[in-house]
């Protein structure tokens, strides 16, 4: 299959939304560059526009549309036969609908069909009706997605590199799209997993984020050579020339003991713990279906703190979800008192089509949901700030990612996951260093490397 590889294109993709995403999209820069596509900084510079969409956050459809119109004035006034894609959950969601609202779009397709990206592209081209033909793409496909990426991650340099072992969800949480746009909860099988980490590792990775909808879910079993758990594969991959194991997202349900007890055992696996629990009220949990109540939410917390004292938590939260109280809103504000975040998201509910939440009845007024979201947004502000504030004249490893904002400034990441900003030369970059903090912030530190 070509793609008139003897013709330079400019390719710009905007993310939205979560490191999955991110994931996929450096999958398709990889995919595209073999196909003669050089990245650029501005979508005015391209010959192909890809907006890869989230549906998790709120009004996302309309936030694409948006984007949509702001291209479609940059398309009338270029020189360039510009073609644009939209893809994600918002494409698999969709679907034809994006192209009716927005003729300016060429193709659609979903997390699951990127891979095929080039004879998608291919498709338009050839077919009768270029340049006006119009393809979506949100079927499940027969074959391994990821098999068919396999050996493409040679291109991507990045200290801090993203590793996707597990997608799709079988949760079926009452407000959420992802089991409809990304799936069913499928696991990668461990070699092939271990074989993108070795990869990376030889393209100067230092940390790796695995990566999935409920990543403590991966699993390898059902037939396979081995059977693994996720903490034997965090183990395996410690195993290798990496200086940082982090994973991301994890789900109550599947927090295990022995996932806890690795963030004591293995050395190499960060302090820092993304537990999503949504609500404080058990009566709001058993709505959402997320099967855990709150004291089991702490009960993990409590138990992981056991195993790793010093394990920053991390979390997501949803105010004015449909039939939410003021006692249950409290219950919210609660549990966050007792867990204490280093940080945490947190999001006014609004309905996604398709979802059994979106159907209640019981909506809770915007304005009762804005003032929940300040209240509950301050709370965390706080103990994020309180946080940061006891690493004052503490030395701690940071892993040196980027050059900073300044001349001779460096960005790098604590093992908590904050941002820490240093003097340094840019040849420490991907060094990871002692660096005792001088000043705190509210979202980021400021030390001096030792």
């Amino acid at each position: 299959m070509q793609i008139s590889q003897d013709k330079k294109r400019n390719l710009f993709i905007k993310s939205y939304g979560c490191q999955m995403n991110e994931y996929d999209s450096e999958r398709m820069t990889e995919i595209l560059e073999k196909h003669n596509y050089s990245s650029v900084d501005e979508p005015n510079q391209a010959d192909l526009i890809i907006l890869n969409t989230c549906h998790i956050r709120e009004k996302a459809a309309e936030k694409i549309y948006s984007e949509l119109g702001r291209l479609k004035k940059i398309n009338s006034n270029s020189e360039r036969d510009i073609k644009v894609a939209v893809a994600g959950c918002v494409g698999q969601a969709e679907g034809h609908e994006i192209i009716k609202r927005s003729p300016i779009v060429d193709l659609v397709f979903g997390p699951l069909t990127y891979h095929q990206l080039p004879e998608m592209l291919e498709e338009i081209e050839s077919k009768p009706g270029f340049p006006n033909k119009k393809l979506v793409n949100i079927d499940v496909p027969d074959e391994d997605k990821f098999l068919e990426l396999k050996g493409s991650r040679k291109n991507l340099k990045s200290i801090s590199s993203l590793l996707s072992i597990q997608e799709g969800c079988d949760k079926f949480c009452s407000f959420c799209v992802v089991p409809y746009t990304r799936g069913v909860e499928i696991s990668r099988p461990a070699k092939q997993i271990i074989s993108e980490a070795k990869e990376l590792i030889g393209i100067g990775a230092k940390e790796i984020i695995l990566l999935g909808q409920n990543v403590n879910a991966w699993s390898q079993s059902n037939g396979s050579d081995i059977d693994m758990t996720f903490p034997q594969l965090i183990k395996e991959i410690s195993e290798l020339n990496i200086d940082r194991i982090r994973y991301i997202t994890s789900h109550p349900k599947d927090m295990t003991e022995e996932l806890m007890k690795s963030h004591k055992n293995i050395k190499k696996l960060q302090p820092y713990l993304h537990l999503p629990v949504q609500s404080g009220s058990d009566k709001i949990l058993k709505e959402m279906n997320r099967n855990y109540t709150s004291q089991e939410y702490k009960d993990i917390i409590y138990k992981a703190r056991e195993y790793r004292p010093d394990i920053a938590i991390s979390g997501d939260f949803i105010v004015g979800f449909p039939g939410e109280t003021d006692d249950d809103f409290e219950s919210t504000l609660d549990i966050v008192e007792k867990v204490k975040y280093a940080h945490a998201y947190s999001f006014k509910y609004s309905p996604r089509p398709g979802t059994p939440a979106a159907l209640k009845e019981d909506q809770i007024d915007e304005e009762v949901k804005s003032s929940r979201l300040k209240t509950l947004q301050e709370l965390i502000k706080q103990q994020t700030r309180d946080f940061n504030s006891s690493f004052l004249e503490r030395e701690i490893d940071v892993l040196i990612e980027k050059k900073g904002i300044g001349e001779n400034r460096l960005t790098g990441r604590s093992s908590y996951l904050q941002p820490v900003h240093m003097s340094g030369d840019a040849s420490l970059i991907g060094e990871n260093l002692k660096v005792k903090i001088i000043k705190t912030r509210d979202n980021s530190l400021e030390g001096i490397i030792l």
